[in-house]
């Protein structure tokens, strides 16, 4: 550990005085330092300092902590922290930005992009390169080089020149005259004085680049305005025809200021609209349960074979307008149930040659869970996938469509920008719903230096939308359930309102209750103090697997009660239909669909009884006494008696024909039903002629010609080779075991606690290996890195030695895969050509071939 009164000369030293919480802190904020896990702290700052490490910190940092940055890049180096302050408040100061300029330089610290002392900060080199103002990368405070650097192509005549035309004693070298002008510039009364002595046509010139960008052009016989600023040194040219507005010089015409605007706090998100929470939760609810019926749907279209899967992969364009339809839904939205069915592992191809999309054995699972816990896997699928539904119908980078289920829609940033969105949606008070333009303006204060920044502002809208689509808000507010989904609770504190199942349901106030009261605060500004229990602490960061889990069933408890209770009944109707008043029971709603054509959807489903709809269940095995028994059963109402003539009818002609394989043939013992068909022209397409009496054989195949009767008006019966009617039934096409596919990080992984502490013990380790101080004695002193160098003979003398002693030595190491390493052991016991040591680095007792150790040295002290 370095001495703490000692100023640290090197980042490495900075992050040797650290403690292990602030290590841990570094690392959990750059996961890319610890992949792989660094020998040293030394080597973790060299890390630290690469351009990939460093722009990747640059790009998670706020608005402020870049600025802050960027300021440090224009001052000195090292800058005191007085100057850094004046660079961004200005000369008249700004007390919010002093109050929160102690937060960023933290955060700039803790992310090792600053070191040192209050007195000597240094921005990391990497980062002074990359914020720096310079002729190819402009800086975002729209300064210019310093006088030094604007001169240091500049002849030392021309220098003096200057210096003499700004009223200046003349100096040996230019280096002091660079110095003087410096001086000058700096210096806020003489530098006015000179300013104030301007033709206005000169000071509207530099008004001109003061805020930037500080190059102009001139000509080679620039005017007398012009001249008077060069001849100053206020303009310096760069390049023929190139005049570049030195720093100093922009400063003091900015007030000290080195950004025009700094914006110390974040925005706030502004509420568009409050309800009352229980109206949000009932709202949510409902749309909960749309969603789970529409993917329902849209999994029983595809339950015999979906879609073909393109050759480049994913679904068509044709496929999915098909799907949109089937839905009664937009593309895009459909697009976005068809992705999140794939997230969450209900639907993927089936692998064959003729590959097709279809339902996986998990969502026959899926089917028997109830509905709350339906809904909170397809809700954590959601907010952990990176595939983005959004980005189908777009081009890749090679420019090519982008489809549904296609490769190339897998965002990194998605699960992140979708968690903070929403956690954005839990600080406001229940019940209110953002502006979207507050919510963008919130993100990117928070990642302005993105560059994917247009992406996440998409997906934060879209993120907006999928939410509400999903159930996870209503009337853009989070719901209660959302807010647990999140990893908060949703309490219900509010004038001690208890509700039952029957009020959640439908989000209204119990008898003898008051009202709960809309909070007065609507507005959440920085400084803003909202009571208690309009704050539920929702996880700065996405859970982890577990936390989520746990999260989605608490998510699910609160949804329950919302959800609508599965009816056990429709209502028969005199026009052929049945109305379900509420969502069926399963074994309910198969048999009906079978049994009747789905009408209208909404509140209440109306299905329609139709010849065709009644032969499609007798031919699925069922009798027309099964059918008056069932419909007898389930309707709240007598059943009617047109609907009774109906089934009566279709069952009546039903099976009376009888089709089978010759290519196919009709028998009847009607022999003048037989006469009936061959005599109708709308069968000649089939191609009958008469066998026996009672049999006519047919070119067409069975299925053909069951169409073809059926479309004539008959209603004729599959048989078997024995004789039997065939019972025909829709058959389940399901894919093999498939698992959802698993997200695409944007990023290395941020590291848990128990690697967090793993990787720095390791660290911590290594760095005493390689930093404990040895004894030389006539060698000349080893450079950094370097192993020691010993004899054999030497190396097991000393290790022996050591045994006796009890001392603590410092060894090279290289291990079977050739890599070297320095270690610090304690030598237990030597033989066999092994010595067995407590070793420093591992904190464990190893044992090491003596053939392996390069060499070894004692230990300086203790």
């Amino acid at each position: 550990m370095s001495n703490p009164a000692v100023p640290p000369r090197s980042l490495a030293e900075a992050l040797r005085a650290r403690d292990d919480d602030s290590l841990a802190a570094l690392l959990r904020a750059r996961p890319d330092l610890i992949t792989p896990v660094p020998t040293d702290l030394t080597q973790l700052a060299t890390r630290a300092g690469t351009r990939a490490s460093v722009v990747r910190a640059l790009e998670r940092l706020d608005l402020f902590a870049l600025r802050t940055a960027e300021a440090l890049a224009v001052a000195a180096d090292p800058a005191p922290y007085a100057e850094l302050e004046r660079l961004l408040t200005g000369d008249a100061g700004d007390p919010a930005v002093s109050a929160a300029l102690p937060r960023s330089l933290g955060t700039l610290r803790e992310q090792a992009l600053v070191w040192g002392d209050d007195d000597r900060l240094r921005l990391v080199r990497t980062a002074r390169e990359l914020l720096a103002p310079s002729p190819q990368h402009p800086s975002p405070t729209g300064l210019g080089p310093t006088v030094q650097e604007a001169t240091a192509g500049m002849s030392p005549g021309r220098v003096q020149e200057i210096v003499t035309a700004a009223g200046l004693g003349s100096t040996h070298d230019a280096v002091s005259a660079v110095a003087s002008l410096t001086a000058l510039f700096t210096n806020r009364k003489r530098m006015s004085a000179l300013l104030a002595d301007l033709p206005e046509e000169s000071r509207a010139v530099l008004s001109r680049l003061v805020w930037g960008p500080p190059y102009g052009q001139v000509t080679s016989e620039p005017a007398a305005h012009l001249r008077r600023l060069l001849d100053l040194g206020l303009l310096v040219p760069t390049a023929p025809g190139t005049v570049v507005l030195p720093r100093e010089v922009a400063l003091h015409l900015r007030g000290g200021r080195a950004h025009r605007e700094v914006e110390p706090l974040p925005p706030a998100v502004e509420p568009a609209a409050t309800h009352r929470p229980q109206v949000v939760d009932a709202t949510a609810a409902g749309q909960a349960y749309t969603a789970l019926a529409t993917v329902e749907e849209l999994l029983k279209d595809w339950d015999e074979g979906g879609p073909a899967v393109l050759r480049a992969g994913g679904l068509s364009v044709r496929d999915l307008k098909r799907t949109a339809v089937a839905l009664d839904v937009s593309e895009p939205v459909a697009a976005f149930w068809v992705e999140l069915a794939y997230a969450a592992g209900l639907l993927a191809s089936d692998g064959e040659a003729d590959e097709r999309y279809a339902a996986t054995p998990a969502h026959d699972e899926w089917l028997e869970q109830p509905p709350a816990r339906r809904w909170a896997r397809l809700a954590e699928a959601w907010l952990t996938a990176t595939r983005t539904s959004g980005l189908v119908g777009g081009r890749d980078t090679k420019d090519r469509t982008l489809s549904a289920l296609g490769p190339g829609l897998d965002r990194g940033a998605a699960p992140e920008v979708r968690h903070r969105v929403l956690t954005l949606l839990a600080g406001l008070p229940e019940g209110a719903s953002p502006s979207a333009e507050s919510v963008l303006a919130r993100l990117r204060w928070e990642r302005p230096q993105r560059r994917e920044e247009d992406l996440r502002s998409r997906l934060a809208e879209w993120t907006l939308k999928e939410a509400e689509l999903l159930g996870v808000t209503g009337r853009g507010a989070l719901s209660g359930h959302g807010r647990a989904l999140l990893g908060a609770t949703a309490p219900r504190t509010r004038d001690a309102v208890s509700r039952g199942p029957g009020d959640e349901r439908h989000g209204q106030t119990p008898p003898g209750t008051a009202a709960p009261k809309t909070p007065d605060a609507v507005s959440q500004g920085p400084g803003d103090k909202l009571p208690v229990h309009h704050r539920p602490a929702p996880a700065a960061e996405p859970l982890s697997p577990a936390e989520q889990a746990t999260a989605s069933a608490a998510a699910a408890r609160l949804l329950a009660p919302l959800l609508p209770e599965p009816l056990d009944h429709v209502l028969l109707q005199a026009d052929l239909t049945a109305v379900a008043p509420g969502p069926l029971r399963r074994p309910l709603a198969e048999v009906l669909d079978v049994l009747a054509d789905v009408e209208s959807k909404g509140g209440a489903t109306v299905y329609r009884f139709t010849p065709g709809s009644v032969r499609r269940a007798l031919d699925a095995g069922q009798s027309a006494s099964d059918l008056h028994a069932f419909l007898a059963a389930h309707s709240r109402t007598p059943v009617p008696q047109p609907l009774t003539y109906l089934i009566d009818d279709v069952a009546r002609r039903h099976g009376h024909l009888r089709v089978g394989a010759a290519s196919s043939y009709v028998r009847c013992d009607d022999d003048a039903l037989l006469n009936e068909i061959l005599a109708d022209k709308r069968a000649s397409g089939l191609r009958l002629r008469r066998l026996a009496p009672t049999v006519l054989a047919a070119q067409a195949d069975p299925a053909s010609l069951l169409e073809g009767l059926r479309a004539m008006g008959f209603a004729p019966a599959a048989e078997s080779a024995e004789g039997d009617v065939l019972i025909t039934r829709a058959h389940a096409h399901r894919t093999p075991p498939r698992s959802a596919p698993e997200p695409v990080p944007d990023g290395p992984p941020v590291p848990d606690a128990t690697l967090l502490a793993a990787a720095i013990r390791a660290v911590r380790a290594g760095d005493l290996a390689s930093t404990t101080p040895r004894k030389q004695g006539d060698r000349p002193p080893l450079s950094t890195g370097e192993l020691p160098r010993t004899g054999a003979a030497e190396t097991l003398a000393t290790m022996q030695a050591a045994v006796l002693t009890g001392e603590a030595l410092w060894i090279g190491y290289v291990n079977a895969e050739g890599a070297a390493s320095q270690r610090v052991i304690a030598p237990v016991r030597v033989e066999g050509g092994f010595v067995t040591a407590y070793d420093h680095t591992a904190d464990e007792v190893r044992t090491y071939p003596l053939h392996r150790i390069t060499g070894v040295a004692e230990l300086a002290g203790d």
